[in-house]
């Protein structure tokens, strides 16, 4: 395995299991599916199950292609999808850092940048797509991950999200 295949491996590993974790922490963490139903209810993301359900679907199976390097480029439009979803509902408002409190945007762009990264350098030679041959490079990968990714969360922002107008809050 040279290095890019091994930096392909670890990129898709980890990523993959942090997004992974979170979509199972949406439905069987402390809150489960229901509490967070509740939470994107609370950002304006309506109806909140819907959300809920889309979203831990969406991470759930996105973590897996990307942690087995399964038609990558999706993958990671998938995770591009979500964190711009993420940025936008939770964490726009209140900074740049993570610890600031409300928890800032940098988190949820460093993981889209991954997503963007892996689709770009490709699963590697230790991945279903290397397997069965599906083999993209050039300006596809980026393309699918960035504006699919982009248009789904645009997309999804327009027509469902419904934040409370700020003098109310």
């Amino acid at each position: 395995m040279n290095s890019v295949d091994a930096a392909a491996l670890v990129l898709r590993l980890t990523l993959g299991t942090v997004v992974l974790a979170h979509g199972i922490n949406h439905a069987w963490g402390d809150g489960k599916l229901t509490g967070t139903a509740g939470w994107f209810a609370s950002m304006g993301l309506r109806p909140g199950m819907v959300h809920a359900v889309l979203a831990t679907v969406t991470e759930i199976v996105a973590g897996l292609l990307l942690i087995v390097g399964m038609l990558t480029p999706f993958a990671a439009a998938a995770v591009v999808s979500i964190m711009m979803v993420a940025l936008v509902t939770a964490h726009r408002d209140n900074g740049f850092f993570i610890f600031r409190p409300g928890q800032g945007w940098e988190y949820t762009a460093v993981l889209a940048a991954t997503a963007v990264v892996i689709a770009i350098l490709g699963p590697g030679r230790w991945s279903v797509d290397h397997l069965v041959g599906i083999a993209m490079d050039g300006t596809a990968p980026l393309m699918i991950s960035v504006v699919l990714g982009v248009v789904s969360a645009t997309l999804l922002l327009g027509v469902f999200w419904r934040p409370t107008p700020r003098d109310s809050r």
